[in-house]
């Protein structure tokens, strides 16, 4: 669980329930289920007829998703340059039988990404066709990632728009009544514009929140899949460990380098 995340949209939500709770002795007012029913039902109605179901319920899992922990924005790219420096140790003493040793069940599990580009080194592509084949896999993961958080981004949009509709549909039915009781108007035009704010707390609170950050995250797993692409297409080149390290160090910040006589004892860099 992410619990950045949780608190800052439990943070969010006491914000809107603190206001309301200080600035009227009527909170019951802000609940209306016509109006739920209509921004909630009405904004993933659109988003089903907008994209496939699949697709539609893949932004929704998207979405849920960002409230767990993602291990490439806690991981340190540091530890990513270590990982493709003693690679390419073992490759200086082993050869492609050492590196094909090191891709294990638990590699392709928890980095799908680097133990495929590894095979590819194993395998004995050149660099350059490497570097072709992991750009495609890059560019199209990419894609999909998009279309995915599209659909959060959507269903931001969208529940403004309901909101609007769920007040329009008020204020007919308000103005129809209007030769009745005038007393009732006041309430009747409350009860329209409750729509409007669920439409607003939906997309600022949770929809498009929740899209800026799986884009966020996706930025971050793209950046370390470009390290990781650029070291293997190093590995592939049989440059020195060195080399490498120098390379792609490159990528991370100058107070996190990784450093051969620093971070790696002499046993294993030999």
């Amino acid at each position: 669980m992410s619990i950045g995340s949780l608190l800052a949209f439990l943070a969010g939500c006491a914000v809107v329930i603190g206001s309301i709770l200080a600035a009227t002795d009527r909170p019951m007012a802000f609940i209306d289920i016509p109006s739920v029913i209509i921004v909630v039902g009405g904004t993933f109605a659109a988003s089903f007829i907008s994209y496939e179901a699949k697709t539609a319920l893949s932004g929704l899992k998207l979405g849920l998703s960002t409230f767990k922990k993602h291990k490439d924005s806690e991981n340190s790219l540091k530890d990513e340059v270590g990982r493709i420096v003693r690679w390419a140790y073992i490759i200086q003493k082993n050869g492609l039988q050492g590196l094909e040793n090191e891709i294990t069940d638990d590699l392709r599990e928890s980095n799908a990404f680097l133990a495929y580009g590894a095979d590819l080194v194993v395998t004995g592509y050149t660099g350059a066709e490497i570097k072709q084949i992991l750009e495609h896999m890059l560019e199209s993961q990419a894609e999909r990632n998009k279309r995915t958080s599209d659909v959060l981004m959507k269903l931001g949009g969208d529940a403004p728009a309901f909101g609007m509709l769920g007040t329009l549909i008020g204020l007919i039915i308000m103005l129809g009544s209007m030769g009745g009781d005038p007393s009732a108007i006041g309430p009747s035009m409350a009860v329209a514009l409750v729509t409007t704010f669920y439409g607003i707390i939906l997309a600022r609170i949770i929809f498009i929140p929740l899209a800026t950050k799986a884009n966020s995250r996706n930025d971050v797993t793209l950046f370390k899949n470009t390290l990781q692409m650029e070291g293997l297409v190093l590995l592939a080149e049989r440059k020195s460990p060195r080399y490498i390290q120098d390379k792609i160090n490159s990528f991370v910040d100058t107070k996190e380098q990784f450093l051969i006589d620093r971070d790696m004892n002499n046993t294993s860099a030999q």
